[in-house]
């Protein structure tokens, strides 16, 4: 079923995109990341030595701080930033610098609805503009689902409010890892081929979800090819 969206795009069409590295000079890391009007920026510090308590010492840990456009962190924010953190531990190789801690800091500039999937994808190109070891990439797409069962991908804020339903996306990029020597092998660390990460909003039924995750795994191929771009500048031979 086919739905007029305010802004003239089909169902399956994104917002345009862009992103630029190195946007932060004192970072060793850092990125920006817009979808429409929604614009994340992402700096890394680190790693450096020592991890928080409750860390596992042998291996790297990675701390997000969550800075909102205006006003105090919250409920929401704090959420944000646990999921973050696990989404990109789980693409960092964490057994290369044990017993250290890099920290993301992702400020928002402005949302306009798929704040925390922009989020991700700004994350994960600062990693990459850092040289953290990464075991892959990752992108992140929102899925909504309207009361007509209609599934829109990275709505505005405005369709967010109007929505029954959506789901953040984490998928993995193609079968490449982005190492600081450009090596394609990852030892002996699995390839996740599935969703990374999925964090639903609204009541949804199994149907709804899987149409979802359909329709979020193909954007995920754009996304992909256009963080590969962008980023790939650092490692131009292959490295991603």
């Amino acid at each position: 079923m086919e739905i007029d969206r305010p802004d003239g795009r089909s169902p399956n069409q994104l917002r345009p995109l862009a992103c630029s590295c190195s946007v932060l000079h004192r970072a060793h890391g850092s990125s920006s990341w817009a979808q429409g009007e929604t614009k994340v920026l992402a700096a890394v510090y680190g790693p450096k030595a020592g991890t928080k308590k409750n860390e596992n010492p042998e291996k790297a840990s990675v701390e997000i701080i969550w800075k909102p456009k205006t006003g105090q962190i919250g409920k929401v924010e704090k959420e944000y930033e646990m999921i973050l953190k696990k989404t990109l531990e789980s693409i960092c190789i964490r057994t290369i610098y044990p017993n250290t801690t890099t920290t993301v800091i992702v400020q928002v500039v402005h949302d306009d609805g798929a704040l925390l999937p922009c989020a991700i994808n700004a994350a994960c190109a600062a990693l990459v503009d850092a040289g953290i070891p990464l075991k892959h990439l990752a992108v992140a797409i929102c899925c909504s689902v309207t009361d007509s069962g209609c599934v829109l991908l990275d709505p505005t804020k405005d369709e967010e409010e109007k929505l029954k339903a959506f789901a953040n996306l984490v998928f993995p990029n193609a079968i490449v890892s982005v190492l600081p020597d450009r090596s394609l092998q990852v030892g002996t660390e699995p390839m996740a081929h599935g969703v990374m990460t999925s964090v639903t909003q609204g009541a949804m039924s199994v149907e709804d979800y899987l149409h979802c995750l359909e329709r979020g795994r193909a954007a995920s191929t754009r996304l992909s090819e256009f963080l590969r771009k962008n980023v790939g500048l650092k490692y131009t031979s292959g490295g991603i």
